[in-house]
């Protein structure tokens, strides 16, 4: 379970979201036509050892897999939803590609987690289009976390930006507590009931995620390398994820804000 940290630990859990926010401005800086991702993955291996940190996904082994993660950093191009491995068979981004970085960060023993999607290029309209959407629902559902509210009004805020757009929320992969792991309790799902579900505190840290598919059912499959989640159908998608603080009151914080998004 996320219980609520203590103030020496969300002091910790601060100063990580923040090292980890300037890791990823430089690496969504990089993503670019004609970069491999492996030099994307070894780039944020240099970045995070060399800010005295660890990166969390190396060597990470998620319940249910066969093996390790064998990066720091993951990758996911198109059709790829999450956890793609950047530097086995590394792919090259190509002009318009949409592109998926997810990383997170062990500072002083404590984690976060955040993900970005950037367009490779100037892309079309849709690609825009389907970015702007999912940061408008993490926004929203970032924005229901508050303390008092349940796990479900979350979801339901996310899903309510999403309904009225032609994208499609992937169900099965949700959001998550972090702080002592890379994943704790509770789940958090992008689609939900208001009032339902665990209650949030002030002091829990939760990693909200938002991942959606250009068309379809939201539905996936597992590639090859029993890490990569893609689209059932082959149609692009998006990952958008911060780390946030519930707050004593008002709005939640945001631990793993981009220059780009400070006022």
């Amino acid at each position: 379970m996320s219980y609520p940290k203590t103030d020496a630990e969300i002091d910790i859990l601060r100063e990580g979201g923040k090292r980890l926010a300037q890791v990823l401005d430089v690496l969504e800086e990089l993503v670019v036509p004609g970069v491999r991702t492996d030099a994307l993955d070894l780039k944020a291996y240099e970045l995070i050892v060399g800010i005295g940190d660890t990166p969390a996904f190396l060597n990470y082994k998620p319940e249910g897999t066969s093996r390790a993660f064998p990066a720091s950093l993951c990758v996911s191009i198109n059709n790829e939803i999450v956890h793609g491995i950047p530097n086995e068979n590394p792919q090259t981004i190509q002009e318009g590609d949409i592109v998926g970085i997810d990383l997170g960060i062990i500072h002083d023993g404590l984690f976060t987690d955040s993900a970005r999607t950037v367009i490779a290029g100037k892309g079309n309209e849709r690609a825009k289009e389907i970015i702007a959407v999912t940061r408008k629902a993490l926004y929203a559902g970032i924005d229901s976390a508050r303390a008092g509210a349940h796990i479900g009004d979350i979801g339901y805020a996310v899903a309510g930006v999403v309904k009225p757009t032609p994208f499609v929320i992937i169900e099965e992969l949700v959001g998550h507590g972090v702080g002592h792991s890379v994943h704790e309790e509770p789940l958090v799902p992008n689609v939900g009931v208001r009032g339902n579900g665990v209650a949030l505190e002030a002091g829990m840290v939760l990693a909200l995620e938002v991942m959606l598919a250009e068309s379809g059912k939201g539905g996936i499959a597992i590639a090859d390398d029993d890490f990569t989640y893609i689209t059932d159908n082959g149609s692009r998608s998006t990952q958008i994820e911060h780390t946030i603080l519930i707050t004593t009151d008002g709005a939640p914080e945001i631990l793993t804000l981009s220059k780009s998004e400070h006022v």
